[in-house]
């Protein structure tokens, strides 16, 4: 039975927005120039709060609440592709990140106009506001959901929407005056928040299990079912499996670069240090960072299992498990959190709920909103020869995130449907939808930076290949055109690979300037 939202939830509720309008106040700079402050914060940031930014944007609901599915259901496994994390970290840190401060980059795709031309930069920078539209309305969705059920106890598509739009505004209104600068000093605020909520239920959970850390370890190696919940590395060559060290290797150390270097809302945390070296460091503890933090998530998530599958660990009772509410799927956390957590810790961890949210949110805003104008906008107003002063374009940023806002909250209405259809897990819906927009960006990255081929129609043909290969290389699409079973059960790290794969060919069929992308010195 759900337990009541009480006085004490209220309270943390109202502290937490307290100490969101205190931080708005205090990191809020009081003038913003220059577009070059408003969406780099004048390139200034140091190191480790960078990382902090990087990992507060990429820790969304999805970690929040996918983390502890995984390890419920599952074992460690998702750990391990930290592993692809690092692989990319340094391809970004020693290939992309010098050449992007060489040429004194705002956004990531300013690179493909030295290479090729203004058009093609325009195209790159296009497809990554669809492909992170359809990311960051999917996790806003997510955390929706669970604000809808925590604090209206429903799941009906009316609250989730007026949850997703609360988000949302939210979201605008902390990076609409200051922008990046106030984005980043925001993500600690939110960071510190989602991490502590976490902890205190994790503390919360394994003091509700009277079993030993040994017996609990013990019990975990090996389970009734005779399945180590305990296992990080996975070696089969399962190409359904998306978290096997193949696909770790091969596709999700893809995603890692894609995610890096080339889609804006993280490029643009590492562009905004003093220099490339700063930067890099930046990129490199992120990713260290990463794993205690996934980690954390996970374990509440094998917490969980003993918590409601073992009764040989919890005294001979345990309490039922659910994975429906209202008649509709929920997850296992969810569940927890709804029945489980006490007055005062249930409004935190909403409170870490929505801290998730906002800081993935803003940060896409921000990000989106840059390339609006610096590879949109600022151009074609140039070609005119209009010219505007620095303040001008930072009006116009204001203006691109609101645009933005509206598209994903429409992107988190489909995604409602969209994910009640699919057999996926929150983490594995949350990381397919990058791909789709991933797989053009990587063939025409690649391109541009290994060899002397490609034009700017190829281009264009890469990135609209790519994206149409994944959209084919889905389950039910795969399934209903007749791809061979192999082919219509990949898991998106393998769909990653191939169509990476396909956009790099047709990028690089044309015969180009011959010249490759020198490194920077």
């Amino acid at each position: 039975m759900m337990l009541p939202f009480t006085t004490a939830d209220w309270l943390v509720i109202a502290g937490y927005l307290l100490l969101l309008l205190a931080g708005g106040w205090i990191f809020t700079p009081r003038k913003t120039e220059s577009a070059h402050d408003y969406f780099l914060a004048g390139g200034s940031v140091p190191a480790w709060l960078a990382a902090v930014s990087v990992l507060s944007a990429t820790q969304s609901a999805a970690t929040f609440l996918g983390g502890p599915d995984y390890g419920y259901h599952g074992d460690l496994t998702y750990l391990s592709g930290n592993i692809g994390g690092l692989i990319g970290a340094i391809f970004v840190a020693k290939v992309m990140i010098p050449r992007f401060y060489a040429i004194k980059a705002t956004t990531a795709y300013e690179l493909l106009t030295l290479r090729f031309s203004a058009k093609a930069t325009r195209w790159a920078g296009g497809m990554f506001l669809i492909g992170r539209v359809f990311a960051g309305g999917a996790r806003v969705y997510l955390a929706a959901i669970a604000l809808a059920m925590v604090i209206t106890g429903t799941v009906e598509a009316q609250g989730i929407m007026i949850a997703a739009a609360l988000l949302i505004v939210a979201s605008v209104l902390f990076t609409f005056v200051g922008g990046l600068k106030s984005v980043l000093w925001n993500d600690l605020i939110q960071f510190v928040v989602y991490l502590g909520s976490a902890i205190a239920v994790l503390v919360f959970l394994r003091l509700s299990i009277p079993a030993s850390t040994g017996e609990i370890i013990q019990g975990l190696a090996h389970t009734p079912e005779g399945v180590n919940k305990l296992k990080i590395l996975d070696f089969s060559l399962d190409t359904s499996h998306p978290f096997s060290v193949l696909a770790i290797v091969l596709g999700l150390s893809l995603l890692y670069i894609a995610n890096s270097g080339m889609d804006q809302d993280t490029t643009q945390r590492l562009l905004a240090c003093k220099d490339a070296k700063t930067g890099a460091r930046g990129l490199y503890l992120s990713v260290f960072a990463t794993v205690p933090v996934v980690g954390m998530f996970i374990v509440i998530g094998l917490l969980l299992h003993v918590f409601y599958d073992r009764p040989d660990l919890m005294g001979g009772a345990t309490a039922a498990a659910g994975n429906q509410f209202s008649g509709e799927k929920i997850s296992i956390f969810m569940h927890y959190i709804l029945t489980q957590l006490p007055g005062g810790l249930r409004g935190l961890v909403t409170v870490g709920i929505c801290a998730a949210a906002v800081a993935t949110t803003n940060s896409a805003l921000n990000a989106m909103s840059s390339v609006l104008v610096q590879d949109f906008y600022r151009p074609w107003r140039e070609k005119r020869g209009a010219t505007a002063p620095e303040h001008h374009f930072v009006s116009a940023g204001r203006v691109g995130m609101g645009v933005i806002g509206a598209a994903m909250f429409i992107m988190a209405v489909v995604s409602f449907y969209w994910q009640r259809y699919t057999d996926m897990g929150l983490l594995e819906f949350a990381l397919q939808v990058m791909v789709f927009t991933y797989a053009g960006l990587l063939g025409v990255y690649f391109t541009a930076l290994f060899t002397g081929r490609g034009t700017t129609g190829s281009v264009i043909a890469a990135l609209l290949i790519g994206f149409v290969t994944i959209l084919l290389l889905q389950p039910g699409i795969a399934h209903a055109i007749g791809m061979p079973a192999m082919l219509s059960k990949l898991s998106f790290p393998f769909q990653l690979c191939i169509g990476t794969l396909v956009a790099f060919v047709v990028c690089a069929v044309p015969a180009g300037s011959g010249k490759l992308m020198a490194p920077a010195e």
